[in-house]
């Protein structure tokens, strides 16, 4: 069986990457996620929240959308970590670590941040 190859969205990053972990891969838990995955995904989910806390502010019809949003992506935003996670050869319990005040964030900011294994792993082939 051939590996697959790395799945890079056409277009602009920011929105490809944030389609293809909301829409294709909402709740995928198994396998593998690249950095880019991740942290394209993340910038995207940092700007809309952004956004919506400062239209927030100039109305609580936008606090609600938020919350909504904030909701609504809790479980893609887990699977991409969880994915991104095992793509460093760590299990997806490592997440729990962000539990952990300060020195947890900052440890799993730089286990999410490692480069990926670039062979084949317990989780599957290389994203």
């Amino acid at each position: 069986m051939n590996a697959p190859t790395p799945t890079t969205p056409p277009g602009n990053p920011l929105i490809g990457y944030w389609k293809l972990v909301v829409l294709e891969r909402y709740a995928k838990f198994e396998g593998r996620a690249g950095r880019a995955e991740y942290w394209w995904f993340f910038l995207a989910n940092l700007i809309i929240g952004v956004v919506l806390q400062l239209l927030g502010n100039a109305s609580s019809v936008f606090s609600i959308l938020y919350l909504v949003y904030i909701l609504a992506l809790l479980c893609p935003h887990l699977a991409v970590g969880v994915r991104r996670l095992h793509d460093t050869g760590r299990s997806g319990w490592y997440l729990l670590l962000a539990l952990i005040p300060c020195v947890g964030a900052i440890i799993l900011v730089v286990m999410l941040a490692t480069e990926g294994t670039p062979e084949q792993n317990k989780y599957g082939p290389a994203s």
